[in-house]
């Protein structure tokens, strides 16, 4: 049974609920559900603790980011096997991508904030300078996706910043956050710095409504993110949204073929496609279209299934396959659900699926799905392929793959996404500003832009007397 973490212990309250091994579908564990007073009580605890968390100098609030980074490397294998149990994500995936990144998160936030300067004017006899002051109380709500990962890319700036924080994970993927709560005790993390709270979108939605909440940051879908922005408009809360994605991949005839049809089996199938930055819409030359599209849906019957991480997620991602036929798409591969015949039958997998003959005026074609599918469709023109990219209500990623320099420049600065990748997928450095436009999000988080939303400035300003002639 996994409780709640609040004040540094933890907090066996509320009724339990299920959780299930999306591999198998089996029940793998029990988990208290957070009530208002849990709720009431997390936030609490951490309004308790910030003050003298906010007045610690910054370069000790470093030195907990890099203890915390040490905790998660001496439970790295507690995570690994929390991460696959709750998401069914392959072992290799965990070891390389998830846990390390937490691990990084920390250890680069720590030295971007102790290395970060202060601004200063000087003109005509008056001295102004900026310090920055936390927000104080931080609600981070984390998806079921990259649980850890996200967790602690919130995590790690907010706490550096001098906020406390309370973590409300999904309801889907508790294992890490849990684990990671015995890392702050075994840390010594002064109590009340990070509260851990579970339960489903009404325990989430009690945390951001909270008066003493003073900020929220969420990374889901748009729609959640909408109710989320509307229920804090009354108070002002600073939010930083990373939303829903329907995001390009545009492929122009002068690629290197064979480096395009892999990067773009990694953009579109990595983790069953539930990722915020997985291509969903595949723009390809005309003069390259057939010889892509052949060579992509073989590849996709190689790629190993990846559970979805819910019987109901699995049912939403088969819907869009039936939807993508009821409207005249073209099945090149995939489209069902795989059939293993083991234990892997009762889980929530669906097939790597590649379609194409799709209006871009199609469901299909406007709507997030998050799974292992991707519509491909020919362009002629590179006017054209930026139209395409851009006639989306969605603007988080896009992908670009060409030899030509000029070209590679042209395009990525007119495309409509907050990142952009040019032959390649998914390489981030942790300094670059993350997060997208329109339906994708508000705000962005990464290297200093984190800092700068999980704190806010004051300016101070002194008039210099001149001395006596």
């Amino acid at each position: 049974m996994l409780t709640h973490f609040i004040g540094g212990q933890p907090v066996a309250a509320g009724k339990a609920f299920p959780v299930h091994d999306p591999a198998t579908g089996a029940v793998i564990r029990q988990v208290h559900e957070a009530d208002p007073e849990v709720v009431d009580r997390a936030v609490r605890a951490a309004r308790e603790a910030a003050r003298d968390w906010a007045a610690m100098p910054v370069g000790e609030r470093a030195g907990w980011m890099r203890r915390l980074a040490e905790g998660i490397e001496a439970r790295f294998d507690d995570l690994v096997a929390a991460e696959i149990a709750d998401t069914g994500k392959p072992l290799d995936q965990t070891r390389t991508l998830d846990i390390p990144r937490g691990i990084a998160n920390f250890r680069a936030f720590a030295e971007i904030a102790a290395q970060r300067p202060e601004d200063a004017f000087h003109l005509s006899g008056i001295l102004s300078y900026t310090i920055r002051k936390p927000l104080g109380v931080v609600a981070v709500v984390v998806p079921w996706n990259l649980p850890f990962l996200l967790m602690t890319w919130k995590l790690a700036p907010a706490l550096v910043s001098g906020n406390t924080v309370v973590v409300k994970p999904s309801e889907q993927t508790p294992g890490s956050a849990a684990v990671f709560a015995e890392i702050c005790q075994e840390t010594g993390l002064p109590p009340g710095v990070v509260n851990i709270i579970f339960g489903y979108g009404s325990a989430g939605q009690l945390l951001v409504e909270h008066p003493g909440v003073d900020a929220v940051t969420f990374t889901g879908s748009t729609g959640t993110g909408t109710a989320i922005m509307k229920s804090v408009a009354d108070r002002v809360k600073p939010i930083s949204f990373e939303l829903g994605g329907k995001n390009a991949g545009l492929v122009f005839e002068d690629c290197d073929l064979d480096k395009a049809v892999e990067g773009t089996v990694r953009s579109v199938f990595t983790n069953g496609g539930q990722v915020c930055l997985c291509t969903e819409r595949m723009y390809v030359h005309r003069s390259i279209f057939e010889d892509f599209c052949v060579r992509l849906a073989v590849r996709a019957q190689e790629v190993e299934p990846q559970p979805m991480i819910s019987a109901e997620h699995r049912e939403k991602v088969l819907s869009y396959y039936a939807l993508a036929r009821s409207e005249g798409a073209k099945v090149l591969a995939g489209g069902s659900v795989p059939v293993f015949g083991d234990h892997r039958d009762s889980g929530y997998f669906v097939e790597p699926t590649v379609v194409t003959g799709l209006s871009e005026w199609s469901r299909f074609n406007r709507e997030e799905i998050f799974g292992p599918v991707c519509h491909v469709a020919p362009f002629d023109s590179e006017a054209e392929a930026v139209d395409l990219a851009n006639g989306s209500e969605y603007g988080l990623a896009a992908t670009l793959w060409t030899t030509n320099l000029d070209r590679a420049h042209r395009v990525a600065q007119r495309l409509e996404a907050g990142l952009v990748w040019v032959n390649t997928w998914y390489l981030r450095d942790l300094r670059t500003p993350f997060g997208g436009v329109k339906l994708s999000g508000i705000g962005r988080e990464g290297g200093t832009r984190s800092l700068d939303f999980y704190s806010e400035p004051t300016t101070i300003t002194i008039k210099l007397e001149q001395p006596d002639a």
